[in-house]
């Protein structure tokens, strides 16, 4: 146990908490599978927040008067204005005439991923040992599974409604060019869509985990300080850093919207590079 507090990366390392003996290739390297973990409780959580405390917050009023019956309440208000945002800013310009067709998907992918890295910055992974034994919180998108597998299923939505939107549009825009320039330009673009969607998993994860190693960092110097020289000396560095992690903290909350909305605004734009190809087709001639 002082091991792994000892190591900042036991704060964002997913931790399983039941597992079943597994064999599948490189993807069980050590012969199990992780049926539940910190992470996927936190992920969990934050799908019951979306479909049930989400919806009761959105049905509140200002009031019981007779007009504020009709008037959202202050969370209502900024979600419609979030939604409003996204379907005026980001899905509109680029999505165009497929804009409500996939609006839906878009709202789901910004507040599931934002609701995600608001409770990864609750200390639950800290108090919950403590309380239950049991190691939950953490920050799932940390994960670079979890953020793999959003970023695929954006990637499967983009070939998809590409083919089902452009038809063979979306099948030549793989082969542009001159005859004898097409199988190149097949392999090419065939990796450009593959790096879309390492780009859309390696941001989000990447930026999610080095905050939080970071905190992590910082904290941890505190307890190598008053162990190695003193409680005084320890105490004397607590000030800076605690206030250090404070302003981290605050970094890190706009970093949770801030990354749930570039991840949001990318999925957008690469659905409407998909769905539009034909568009683009029309106006190049």
């Amino acid at each position: 146990m002082q091991a792994a507090s000892d190591n900042p990366l036991s704060h964002v390392l997913p931790h399983p908490l039941v597992t079943r003996d597994a064999d599948f290739g490189f993807l069980t390297q050590d012969g199990v599978i992780t049926m539940l973990s910190d992470q996927i409780v936190m992920m969990i959580l934050a799908a019951v927040l979306l479909c049930v405390v989400f919806p009761v917050l959105m049905r509140k009023r200002q009031d019981s008067s007779e007009i504020g019956r009709m008037v959202p309440g202050k969370f209502a208000s900024f979600v419609e204005m979030v939604c409003e945002y996204f379907r005026k800013e980001v899905a509109e310009p680029h999505l165009g005439a497929y804009a409500d067709k996939f609006i839906k998907y878009i709202w789901s992918v910004f507040f599931f991923i934002l609701t995600m890295n608001l409770l990864g910055m609750l200390p639950l992974g800290t108090v919950m040992p403590v309380l239950t034994g049991l190691h939950v919180g953490g920050t799932p998108t940390g994960n670079v599974w979890v953020t793999a597998t959003l970023a695929i299923l954006t990637g499967i939505l983009m070939v998809f409604n590409g083919l089902r939107y452009g038809g063979k549009a979306y099948l030549a825009h793989f082969m542009p060019g001159p005859i004898y320039l097409k199988p190149l330009m097949l392999v090419v673009e065939v990796l450009g869509l593959i790096a879309k969607i390492f780009a859309l998993a390696v941001r989000l994860f990447a930026n999610m985990l080095a905050g939080h190693v970071l905190l992590a960092v910082l904290l941890m110097m505190i307890l190598q300080a008053g162990s190695a020289l003193g409680t005084g000396i320890g105490l004397g560095m607590a000030i800076p850093i605690v206030a250090g992690s404070v302003a981290l903290n605050m970094l890190e909350i706009f970093v949770a919207f801030l990354q749930a909305f570039i991840f949001t605004y990318l999925t957008t734009l690469f659905i409407g590079m998909s769905v539009n190809v034909h568009h683009d087709e029309a106006a190049a001639h």
